[in-house]
């Protein structure tokens, strides 16, 4: 488990260091910081407004993102986490523009099983690492196209991921339905080489996304 561990850190440290050198990263002059700066991301102010319809994959216990969206447009955020301490988390959070699904994001409507992060303190589980020792829980998933069906969106105005691992898949199947969100902040949380995330990166380009800002392993991509 420690070479384990020792090997997806130097794979992500790699990967932080070498994509955003050499990603095409086009700059918008309303990009702005909004939350924490744990939780905090970059994104085009001036692609958002009331109407906005936001979901925010991986809730952990810091909503200080979704809820200066709230603040700054007055929008709607659709949050969702299945983790049992987010859910307790949840239920402190009193701003009624901000709702909480007790799901997971995944590639298919089921229940996956998610795997304990390797320190205990921390929060975030994965459907698709092993990293720590522990039993884990069971949860019941999502796609993005049965939560926009469900909560009757017929579009995704901004789409945050911080799902530890999944994205990938949940980015393939996003692309496969057709379903283009207009700002896409993904946190590359898996430990994949430079080369695997600049070829899900030409796939997103070639989607019609364009890099904004990256700030670590999060990136914020428009399309059109």
């Amino acid at each position: 488990m420690h070479m384990a561990g020792l090997a997806r850190r130097i794979t992500l440290k790699t990967t932080k260091v070498v994509v955003p050198r050499i990603t095409r990263v086009v700059p918008r002059g309303d990009m702005e910081r909004l939350g924490s700066h744990y939780g905090g991301w970059w994104i085009p102010t001036g692609l958002l407004s009331q109407d906005a319809v936001v979901y925010a994959a991986g809730v952990g216990e810091d909503v200080t993102f979704d809820l200066a969206l709230i603040e700054r447009f007055g929008c709607k955020v659709w949050a969702m986490d299945p983790t049992p301490r987010s859910i307790a988390f949840a239920e402190r959070i009193a701003e009624p523009r901000w709702n909480f699904l007790p799901f997971g994001l995944w590639k298919e409507d089921t229940t996956v099983h998610f795997h304990p992060p390797a320190d205990s303190a921390h929060v975030s589980h994965s459907v698709t690492e092993v990293r720590g020792i522990g039993p884990g829980f069971d949860a019941q998933c999502r796609t993005l196209t049965t939560l926009m069906a469900t909560l009757g969106h017929d579009r995704i105005d901004l789409l945050k991921m911080d799902i530890e691992g999944a994205e990938g898949p949940v980015l393939d199947q996003m692309l496969a339905w057709g379903v283009r969100p207009r700002i896409l902040c993904v946190e590359f949380d898996a430990p994949e080489s430079p080369r695997t995330l600049l070829r899900r990166l030409r796939r997103l380009e070639d989607a019609g996304y364009t890099v904004r800002r990256t700030e670590g392993r999060n990136y914020t991509l428009t399309h059109g």
